[in-house]
């Protein structure tokens, strides 16, 4: 993580353009705070890819609150398909008109969180296998340079996730939509969380797909334990198997299985942001307390005299 943030602190010098590949399904949870700091007063062009496994009307919504952003414009797509992927280079010549041809070629850096499809989207502008690409996170280990053409090049950086997550829900959402390692999270408790939120907003498609029926009084652990008995996760003596369970919850959300789901809209996460500010704020606050505390009890602390000899 500290290297790839040294290395876009010293690449974004030369750069024209930032991509940051946003995970359609999760945009607010899905964008690094960390990124923002470091490109701050860069024109920024906000891609949300798996735009096919998101709810379009939510979609659009964060497509409109990124759009009225300044220096900021946003599209959606599926990194795969080579039509809307080219959108990307007439996107980066509108946020940089003056740079084109091999006197001022284009100079793009596009960053995303771990497994939001960006070796993908390389490999679809260019055109060949440019990109190592896999389902897990981590695949892309060190700096690119692709040359998309004669007067465009693409930097690609290694996908990272920022030291600390001070949005509950967003550690969730990171961990279902696949951006974190498996060893990272219990899937026990990201179905819990993931279906308490599809119970209350797509419903619909969770007795479509399960043949359950999603009612408000229901609670994660009785979904969880219902689609586990209607799915055959079940161990013996017929209890059911959570942990197989879970696995299937958020395999099924993943591949688009259940349907086309957002997680979150833009005010629910800008509540979310404010009181997850709020709250580590306040663990600050307790923090910088115990420091001084214990810097005043170690200066109260009277050293014997050393006896002269």
């Amino acid at each position: 993580m500290h290297l790839t943030q040294k290395a876009i602190a010293e690449r974004i010098k030369a750069i024209d353009v930032v991509i940051e590949l946003l995970d359609a399904r999760l945009p607010g949870s899905s964008a690094n705070p960390m990124l923002a700091t470091l490109t701050q007063g860069k024109p920024a062009l906000k891609v949300l890819n798996k735009q096919d496994l998101a709810d379009p009307a939510r979609t659009d919504a964060w497509l409109a609150h990124y759009n009225v952003q300044p220096g900021t414009r946003a599209l959606a797509l599926d990194a795969s398909i080579k039509a809307p992927a080219k959108a990307l280079l007439a996107a980066c010549h509108e946020l940089a008109p003056n740079r084109s041809g091999m006197a001022k070629p284009m100079r793009v850096l596009i960053c995303g969180i771990p497994n939001v499809g960006k070796s993908t989207l390389i490999n679809t502008l260019a055109g060949k296998r440019a990109a190592k690409t896999g389902d897990e996170a981590g695949v892309t280990k060190l700096e690119q340079r692709i040359a998309i053409a004669p007067d465009f090049y693409l930097y690609d950086t290694p996908g990272v996730l920022w030291p600390r997550i001070i949005v509950a829900q967003s550690g969730y959402h990171l961990a279902a939509s696949g951006a974190v390692g498996r060893n990272a999270f219990d899937e026990q408790e990201v179905a819990l969380e993931l279906l308490d939120y599809l119970r209350q907003h797509y419903a619909a498609l969770l007795q479509t797909r399960y043949g359950v029926e999603c009612m408000a009084t229901q609670t994660g652990e009785q979904l969880l334990e219902a689609i586990g008995r209607k799915r055959g996760a079940l161990q013996r003596r017929q209890q059911v198997n959570w942990q197989k369970a879970a696995e299937l919850v958020i395999d099924d959300f993943r591949s688009g299985a259940l349907g086309r789901i957002t997680l979150e809209t833009p005010p629910e996460f800008a509540m979310w942001l404010a009181a997850g500010q709020t709250l580590d704020a306040q663990r600050q606050l307790k923090k910088d307390a115990i420091e001084l505390d214990r810097k005043i009890r170690f200066k109260q602390i009277k050293r014997p005299a050393v006896p002269k000899a």
